[in-house]
């Protein structure tokens, strides 16, 4: 599998990532037997870029991620993590009380996550989640979600992570969000390596080449792109989909299935034209996408190794659709 240069970093990554966020248990539970063997299956498909983050299933996705890794070569594979929300434990009374799912993830209500973009907070989170992964030392660190806390992120946890990165603890530095503006903000006013976006290019979102695609390739900076499906629409997209973490709405359901349409016309499937089209752009260094399981892995690797034909692009554009 192509591998691809995060920036102007050492780190490497292959242009499929395994998203770890379903492994912590994302809505549902999954079997501790069944998360190791979607990493298998990744790594057996040539995937050796893994994403995750504390806040997904309140650490059990780096702690399953790290069990899965541990006995492959260290310098073989590349893990990125995230900082920004710290883990505090509640008390047993507290745990006890609390039913359902924790920020959508179904694990128990052991912890709460606390917004922390300082520069403290930014280290303590680096170091739990290397205690968590068993490793001594983690490939990228993106800011996760600085929406809200902007001012922190670029006064206190970006200069923190390049102080990490000078110390060799980090190999890569960047912010991971689900818009683009902010972004691109870190583009031109930080030293990130990379970006990570989330949902916003996309066969149904083009936003990110209004300008943070733009701009990374003028920076000569990466950007790994997540959300390639927009949370379920561009892989079966039907009454009742998810878009963007909610249902879908008449209008991108409607595109979708007119999207559907012309991949399949060219013997294409839809989600393999969507893996490919948010692997096009020049910055893009790679895709992450979510597995839960070995076929998921499976069925991953096969969509990027389907042939997209340029006519097929061709005819989206024809169609108003691209």
């Amino acid at each position: 599998m192509r591998r691809i240069r995060l920036g102007r970093s050492a780190v490497e990554i292959t242009e499929l990532a395994f998203g770890a966020a379903a492994i912590g248990n994302l809505f549902t539970e999954v079997d501790p037997g069944q998360a190791a063997a979607a990493v298998d299956a990744a790594w057996d498909e040539g995937i050796r870029y893994f994403d995750t983050a504390p806040h997904y299933g309140l650490g059990l996705s780096e702690r399953r991620l790290g069990e899965a890794l541990r006995d492959r070569p260290r310098d073989a594979y590349a893990v990125s993590t995230k900082a920004g929300r710290l883990l505090d434990p509640l008390p047993a009374d507290v745990t006890a009380t609390h039913r359902g799912l924790s920020d959508g993830y179904a694990v128990p209500h052991t912890h709460r996550r606390r917004w922390d973009f300082n520069a403290d907070g930014v280290r303590r989170s680096i170091e739990d989640s290397l205690g968590r992964l068993g490793l001594d030392r983690v490939d990228i660190v993106y800011l996760h979600d600085p929406d809200d806390h902007g001012e922190a992120a670029f006064r206190e946890g970006y200069p923190a992570l390049e102080k990490l990165r000078d110390e060799g603890m980090v190999g890569a530095i960047g912010a991971g969000m689900n818009q683009t503006a902010m972004l691109t903000r870190f583009l031109r006013e930080t030293d990130v390596d990379a970006v990570l976006c989330a949902g916003r290019f996309t066969l149904l979102d083009h936003s990110a080449l209004d300008a943070l695609l733009p701009e990374a390739a003028a920076r000569g900076r990466s950007v790994v792109v997540g959300g390639v499906f927009n949370s379920g629409l561009l892989v079966d997209p039907r009454p009742g989909a998810m878009y963007d973490y909610a249902a879908a709405s008449e209008p991108f359901l409607e595109r979708a299935v007119r999207i559907r349409a012309v991949t399949e016309a060219h013997g294409v499937p839809l989600r393999a034209a969507a893996l490919h089209y948010s692997l096009g752009h020049p910055a893009v260094a790679g895709a992450l996408v979510g597995m839960r399981s070995p076929d998921e892995a499976r069925d991953a690797a096969a969509r990027l190794r389907t042939p997209v034909p340029e006519a097929l692009w061709d005819d989206l554009r024809a169609e108003g659709l691209l």
